[in-house]
């Protein structure tokens, strides 16, 4: 019998998890030299919130989508760049408070 409570970094393992896949495709963005730099840096800072202890995860994930939002509708944005982008934005607003 599996428990529902378990934790990773303060979070639901289900989510912590989840989580960690979010990180991942940021991590993509983060490394893609095509995509413009400022977008890169707002896409580490979006993975920093996340992966800060510290914070409330309602409000991680709110500032990450407030930030992500940004991100995406920045003209000089790469198309397939915006779709990370997207997906990540999805993600994140299926994670459970």
């Amino acid at each position: 019998m599996m428990c529902n409570n378990l934790k990773y970094r303060g979070e639901n393992v289900k989510e912590g998890k989840k989580l960690k896949q979010i990180t991942t495709v940021l991590d993509q963005v983060i490394g893609d030299t095509s995509v413009p730099r400022n977008i890169r840096k707002s896409a580490e800072e979006v993975k920093n919130i996340l992966l800060n202890e510290k914070e409330d995860l309602g409000i991680k994930i709110s500032s990450a989508l407030y930030i992500l939002e940004e991100i995406s509708n920045d003209r000089n944005l790469p198309i397939h760049t915006r779709s990370l982008i997207w997906n990540v934005a999805s993600e994140l607003e299926t994670v459970k408070l």
